[in-house]
């Protein structure tokens, strides 16, 4: 079968890409996923606080005023705890260049237009094949309009693609008023490709000690119907590439987000769960589908079950939440 797909302009084996994460911070796993099957890796992230203070001075601004609240001391973590030092992120992209046959890609993680934004250069240099803008962004402040809020996002985009030549993706969160205007200002702004969706990790109580408490809960195969509808939905309207994340942990969720539209497809929770070989499970799974199908490659089925490909493209609107309630017994 042929399961080639184009992603950000390149031409990649198989639509499994793993994302951002823990996973990319050693050659040696990095190695292991391009042994299983990995058709590109996305570098974990490079965050805009890391660059904008260097160790000692990370440490002074995290923790200063802590000791008037003995909670706080506590909440901030330790500054060891980062991976800290950009210079060393560019090694390590370097690094995965010259030890990796397949494409790296550079993961910055950031919102404002500061002078952090000068390391997508260096991440260029160092010989990413792309850049992934990882938009993480809670707008807290009642003053700021939704268009506040979406222009921030063109003017990190603007700010990276005059400073760099390799593609652009945008990372969002589904969180905009106008998520298909969203991505159309963003296509129109350059972006190579739109990442949907970014996973916003929230807070919570911890009820003995009255303390807010961060948490990390892996995903489940149910986190991927929010990326399948607006995968689906934005295929064929904007130029940009379309990454489907979150979720996405069997074969068959691989191809119901190519049947969407998706160009690729990416993992981090079904790896860190199960390990670098299952991305060759999931390629073998893929691979009897297509052949109990009579599907014979990856583009035959990209966007046949998109929106403007359905028999009904009210599916992915209003009816299909009409439906849903009424067919529940």
């Amino acid at each position: 079968m042929d399961l080639s797909t184009t992603y950000l302009g390149m031409k990649l084996k198989n639509p499994i890409v793993p994302s951002a994460s823990p996973l990319s911070h050693s050659l040696d796993s990095m190695k292991r996923l391009e042994d299983a099957g990995a058709s590109a890796i996305v570098m974990y992230s490079l965050f805009e606080e890391q660059i904008a203070h260097e160790a000692a001075e990370l440490n002074h601004y995290l923790t200063y005023g802590s000791e008037t609240f003995a909670e706080a001391l506590t909440y901030f973590p330790d500054p060891g705890e980062y991976n800290l030092g950009p210079e060393e992120y560019v090694n390590h992209v370097r690094q995965a260049k010259e030890s990796l046959g397949i494409p790296v890609i550079g993961s910055l993680n950031g919102i404002s237009t500061g002078g952090w934004i000068k390391y997508a250069k260096k991440i260029e240099e160092a010989g990413a094949d792309a850049l992934e803008l990882n938009v993480y962004y809670i707008p807290t402040d009642p003053k700021l309009t939704a268009q506040d809020v979406e222009d921030r996002y063109l003017e990190v985009l603007n700010a990276v693609k005059t400073t760099v030549k390799i593609p652009v993706a945008m990372k969002l969160s589904p969180f905009f008023s106008s998520m298909a205007n969203m991505a159309h200002r963003l296509d129109q702004a350059g972006a190579s490709g739109l990442v949907l969706f970014n996973r916003f990790y929230q807070p919570d109580i911890d009820l003995e000690t009255l303390e807010m408490k961060p948490s990390v809960h892996l995903s489940t195969p149910q986190a991927m119907r929010l990326p399948l509808r607006w995968v689906a939905i934005l295929y064929g309207r904007v130029k940009a590439s379309l990454a489907a994340t979150s979720g996405i942990h069997t074969a068959e969720d691989v191809l119901k987000m190519l049947m969407a539209g998706a160009d690729v497809t990416m993992m981090a929770s079904s790896l860190l769960k199960n390990g670098p070989q299952r991305i060759t499970e999931v390629l073998a799974r893929m691979d009897q589908w297509m052949l109990e199908h009579e599907y014979v490659s990856v583009a035959q089925m990209k966007g046949s079950m998109s929106q403007k490909s359905v028999a009904d493209p009210s599916a992915y609107e209003r009816a299909n939440y009409m439906k849903v309630l009424q067919g529940y017994k």
